[in-house]
């Protein structure tokens, strides 16, 4: 029988068919939705409120006041920030609309929105708003082209597999 070493801090509320593997660390007083899977080595930080349908890959860091909503996929290694003058007191999370993905690595400067249905390219490191129904990549992050194209190539790539 294997041991699963992982800490859930107090009042916690989690939805039904949560799934968090080894070695997670959930902070105190956070709200995960209906069928989230919390990938190993996530640290998600006390006061953060996940949606519904979420899967967050292993060594992502979420930090306090963090909101992330509906069907959202944060990738590998995506760090959150929420001190935008660090050491402050004065701190603000980062919010990510329904639908939205995260791919590995990505940086998220605190206080930015995540707009639905948006796409954030690995290793983008997102310094302002992400608009709805956009891709951005880069370092700083910047837009690519238009979400239809993305979902053309995402199209064209699953079909490809497929066969």
């Amino acid at each position: 029988m294997t041991e699963v070493f992982r800490h859930i801090g107090k009042d916690v509320k989690l939805g039904e068919n949560v799934q968090i593997w080894n070695f997670t660390y959930i902070g105190d007083r956070v709200e995960i939705g209906d069928n989230t899977k919390v990938g190993s080595l996530a640290h998600i930080d006390y006061n953060v409120n996940i949606g519904n349908n979420c899967k967050i890959e292993g060594m992502a860091y979420i930090p306090p006041l963090t909101v992330i909503g509906n069907n959202v996929f944060i990738g590998p290694g995506v760090i959150f920030t929420n001190d935008p003058f660090p050491m402050s007191h004065n701190m603000i999370g980062v919010t990510v609309k329904d639908d939205a993905i995260i791919c590995a690595g990505a940086m998220l400067k605190a206080g930015i929105t995540v707009g639905a249905r948006s796409v954030i390219g690995m290793g983008a490191v997102v310094v302002k708003d992400v608009p709805p129904d956009t891709l951005v990549y880069g370092n700083p992050a910047r837009e690519g082209y238009p979400m239809q194209q993305y979902l053309e190539k995402k199209k064209k790539w699953d079909e490809k597999t497929l066969t």
